[in-house]
């Protein structure tokens, strides 16, 4: 995707964490605004859910007659719940409604659009939800459609069908007698397990290319490909030695560069140069307003996003500038980070000293 698109040196993702992250790409509201301002979890199944009248992604394009599909992990309202994705305006859910159902990768069940589907946590979800994905393209090729797909891998418990971890096993045997345990899962060699676990998206996130190619409208389909935070050490993943972050400091739950500025890259045969790199700062909070200019679309008033449209079009000079980014997250004592041009100031422990000293970085 890299060479047959752009690289997005500069993306940050909405928040450290999932759901606030999440809340805020479908919203384009930064976390400072944002309907949803952290993990917050609702029993048995779900998390605080997005309110009624909140304006995401599918709803808003619906105006326009897009037809919407979302495959993976919701995280933003309990089934049934105001916050459902059916009740959010997808046309199509399949796929994990809660975080703490997708940290196993054998999960007891998943959703289809209301209904729930058994599986006895005996199929490896991530290939379940790939194919649905693949059959919503299918079916909407003539139409126009917004495709979410969150997929889970590479979070929590480091599992993947024993054939695909066992030539890692080989490769990694430094790590044959470490253990990951999350979420009910016990793995041995956890570093083999997330090497096979990213082959498996590798695959998938192919086979919707190829799909796009072999339907022929890869030329008028936008792929973007992005993260919701910076790398875990859960599940007994191991960061560092996959050098997961590159040199940016930090992990998932910092508001430092390597907790929250993502791997990111647009794919759009036709519309983006080829090999082509920016370094253009957005967020996920853009994605709103970047696809409602794309699609001819009025965005919703109020939100924080500022459309990069121009940028993937290589118009440069049209390209609308801001004076700042800006996070908070009210996790790890309470954080808060902003982004001025090369600037980058990071506040921590706000809620026991709202005036705590500011980490101040030259980022170039």
């Amino acid at each position: 995707m890299a060479k047959e698109g752009m690289k997005l040196t500069d993306f940050y993702a909405s928040s450290t964490v999932c759901a606030p992250s999440r809340s805020s790409l479908m919203t384009g509201h930064h976390t400072g605004h944002g309907f949803i301002r952290g993990n917050k979890e609702i029993k048995p199944e779900g998390q605080q859910p997005l309110p009624s009248n909140a304006k995401i992604i599918p709803e808003v394009l619906k105006s326009s007659g897009y037809v919407s599909g979302m495959f993976g992990k919701w995280g933003l309202g309990s089934p049934g719940s105001e916050g459902d994705p059916i009740n959010q305006g997808f046309d199509r859910f399949y796929g994990l409604n809660c975080q703490r159902q997708s940290h196993n990768f054998y999960p007891t069940h998943v959703w289809s659009d209301r209904e729930k589907v058994d599986l006895k946590g005996k199929q490896y979800s991530h290939n379940l939800i790939a194919d649905e994905c693949l059959s919503f393209i299918r079916q909407n090729k003539d139409n126009p459609f917004f495709c979410y797909v969150p997929f889970t891998i590479p979070h929590a418990a480091m599992q993947s069908p024993e054939e695909r971890i066992a030539p890692w096993r080989k490769k990694f045997p430094q790590f044959e007698k470490m253990q990951g345990k999350y979420g009910g899962a016990l793995i041995h060699n956890p570093v083999a397990a997330f090497a096979a676990m990213m082959k498996h998206v590798d695959e998938n996130v192919g086979r919707i290319i190829d799909l796009l190619e072999e339907l022929k409208i890869a030329d008028n389909t936008l792929v973007i490909l992005t993260s919701d935070n910076g790398p875990h050490k859960e599940g007994g993943h191991q960061p560092d030695f996959f050098n997961s972050n590159g040199p940016l400091k930090g992990y998932k739950r910092d508001l430092y560069e390597g907790g929250i500025r993502v791997a990111t890259v647009a794919w759009w045969p036709g519309k983006i140069k080829p090999g082509s790199i920016s370094a253009h700062v957005a967020a996920g909070w853009d994605l709103l307003p970047t696809l409602c200019e794309l699609s001819d679309t009025k965005k919703p008033d109020g939100i924080d996003g500022v459309s990069f449209a121009p940028t993937l079009l290589g118009k440069k000079t049209e390209q609308k500038k801001r004076e700042y980014l800006y996070w908070e997250f009210h996790e790890m004592g309470g954080e808060q980070a902003v982004r001025m041009g090369k600037w980058k100031g990071v506040r921590l422990h706000v809620r026991k000293n709202p005036n705590s000293p500011i980490e101040l970085y030259d980022l170039s």
